[in-house]
């Protein structure tokens, strides 16, 4: 289960969303879309187009080809830093490692077409069956846990029933989660009437996840929960959880430190399943960038400061630190030297 905070305008965290579903088309597994906003048919026909590998490679080439020639001229500058050693943002050789998509394109509706795929929208269900409140919980989330837990059982993603069939892996997709257009009133109050019925979805479709061959991404607008207790409940009832950050109307988006970035990644959890502990990557600081037509996540770095201004203006701060850090020190030598006595 893959919990993901939108960004503030969620542009990004669209995207990242509709790359989890185009990888299912690309490797061959069935789709469960579900929305309360957009119908899944226009989110579907909106996926992006699978890129060759020979293609990808040739992205990758001709970015490290202007990247290396960038460092060159910038190492004329910057000559102190040339001994320092190189750390790649991201791998400049190609990986086999997934697939990767051009944002630029749309994907076939062939290519769509190949594989079996599901999908709720939450108005027609609504509109078609008359209110239902089961799991004590609102009725769109309960009637999304029907649907989903149909589609296991009849589908043969049941894991713990014997399947004649061949067995597939099903995809879950379920956009900004606990709107208000779910009927969820999580993001308009910090005191809401029900404010367990997404925590509740949340208990109940783990359960499913974990006895069934599926896997699940939520985008959730967590910007405008403001009740931190139930933000916690809903991090703790995820495997994992990251939050997207857009520069987008920020004063980082003026700043040119991050001139070549379009946000921030927040890893928040990792997932730890059958184990204690989970593995924890040395590289914390993430930022992603959006291309001509790729989606890139690459370690944060920030250029050198090389201000003169800068420079004398933090020396002044240090010199007066050390200051008031050796006064302070003495006093208190002073003090330690009166209390002995």
């Amino acid at each position: 289960l893959v919990f993901t905070e939108e960004d503030k305008y969620g542009l990004y965290s669209n995207l990242l969303f509709k790359y989890f579903l185009a990888e299912g088309i690309v490797c061959g597994h069935d789709l469960f879309v579900a929305s309360a906003k957009e119908h899944p048919d226009k989110i579907l026909k909106e996926l992006p187009a699978p890129l060759l590998d020979d293609t990808y490679g040739k992205e990758l080439g001709d970015e490290a080809a202007a990247k290396s020639e960038d460092s060159q001229d910038s190492m004329k500058i910057a000559w102190r830093y040339q001994n320092l050693p190189k750390m790649e943002a991201s791998p400049t050789t190609y990986t086999k490692f997934g697939h990767y998509y051009d944002v630029s394109k749309k994907m076939s509706p062939e290519l769509c077409q190949s594989v079996k795929w599901h999908s709720f929208y939450l108005h027609e269900e609504l509109s078609s069956e008359p209110k239902m409140k089961a799991w004590s919980m609102n009725s769109g989330y309960a009637r999304l846990l029907q649907s989903i837990q149909k589609i296991i059982s009849q589908e043969g993603f049941d894991g713990s029933d014997p399947q004649k069939k061949q067995r597939n892996i099903l995809r879950i997709g379920i956009h900004s989660l606990g709107s208000i257009l779910w009927g969820d009133g999580v993001c308009c109050s910090d005191n809401p009437e029900d404010p367990h019925s997404l925590t509740k979805f949340l208990y109940v479709l783990r359960g499913l996840l974990r006895k069934s061959l599926s896997a699940c991404i939520i985008t959730v607008p967590a910007h405008l929960i403001q009740n931190k207790a139930i933000m916690e409940r809903v991090t703790n009832l995820s495997d994992m959880v990251v939050g997207l950050e857009s520069f987008i109307g920020s004063e980082r988006e003026t700043n040119p430190l991050y001139k070549d970035y379009h946000g921030l990644v927040h890893v928040h959890q990792i997932p730890r399943l059958n184990s204690l502990i989970c593995d924890v990557s040395d590289t914390k600081d993430l930022a992603f960038r959006l291309k001509r037509k790729l989606f890139t996540i690459e370690r944060l770095h920030l250029p050198p400061d090389l201000s003169d201004t800068v420079s004398r203006a933090s020396k002044q701060d240090l010199a007066g630190s050390a200051k008031l850090l050796s006064s302070g020190c003495g006093a208190m030598a002073i003090g330690k030297k009166h209390l002995d006595f």
